[in-house]
C-alpha cells in the first residue's frame, strides 16, 4: 500500500517538474522556435516519458502554462493584504515584479495564444486561467462592478511591460487608484 502512495507521488511529482522544464523552456525560447527534441532534452526525460505525460507538443504548452499559471498564483499571494485598494494594488505591483523577475519577454499565456492562434485547447487553457485571475480580482479588490475594467489594466500591464516596463507599472497604479477612488465618490 506504501508503495503504492509512494509511486503516485513520484509520479504527480515528475509530472510538475517536466511542466516546470517546460514552462522555462517555452519562456526561454518561445513556441515556434521550441522543437519537441528540444522539449524533450529541456525537461530531462526520455521522449517516451515526455509523451507520457503530454502526449502532443500543444498538451505540452498546456502543461507548461498551468504550472505557470500555479507558480503566478502562489507568487501573487504573498504578503496579500485585506480585500480593497490596497489589496488590488498589491496584486498589481506583484504582476510588475513578476514581469520583471520571470516574464521580461511578456506574458507566456499571450504568446501561446498567439502561436497557436487556431488551437481550441490553448484557447481553453488561456480562457480557464484568465478567468481565475478575474475571480481573484473581483475577490481582492471588493468591487465586483470593476472586475472587467480591472482585468483590463491587468492584462494590459503584462502587455507592454516588455516595452515600458516600471513605467508601464507607475501608470497602471495610478489608473487603478483613479478607478477606485472614482467609482466609490458614485
Amino acid at each position: 500500500m506504501v508503495e503504492r502512495i509512494f509511486y503516485f507521488w513520484y509520479m504527480e511529482n515528475l509530472k510538475e517538474q517536466i511542466a516546470a522544464r517546460l514552462e522555462n523552456a517555452f519562456s526561454n525560447r518561445g513556441f515556434a522556435e521550441s522543437s519537441v527534441s528540444e522539449l524533450k532534452t529541456a525537461a530531462k526525460v526520455s521522449l517516451r516519458t515526455l509523451y507520457r505525460y503530454f502526449p502532443s507538443k500543444q498538451s505540452m504548452v498546456i502543461g507548461a502554462l498551468d504550472h505557470r499559471h500555479k507558480r503566478y498564483l502562489k507568487f501573487s499571494d504573498e504578503g496579500v493584504p485585506p480585500q480593497g485598494p490596497e489589496a488590488i494594488v498589491h496584486l498589481f505591483r506583484r504582476l510588475s515584479a513578476w514581469m520583471e523577475e520571470f516574464a521580461s519577454g511578456g506574458c507566456l499565456a499571450s504568446n501561446a495564444f498567439s502561436a497557436y492562434p487556431d488551437s481550441n485547447d490553448i484557447r481553453d487553457a488561456v480562457t480557464r486561467n484568465r478567468t481565475a485571475m478575474m475571480g481573484i480580482i473581483e475577490e481582492r479588490s471588493g468591487r465586483p462592478d470593476l472586475t472587467k475594467e480591472l482585468y483590463v489594466l491587468f492584462e494590459g500591464l503584462a502587455t507592454v511591460w516588455p516595452l515600458l516596463e516600471s513605467e508601464a507599472s507607475e501608470a497602471t497604479e495610478k489608473a487603478v487608484l483613479k478607478l477606485m477612488s472614482a467609482c466609490e465618490d458614485k
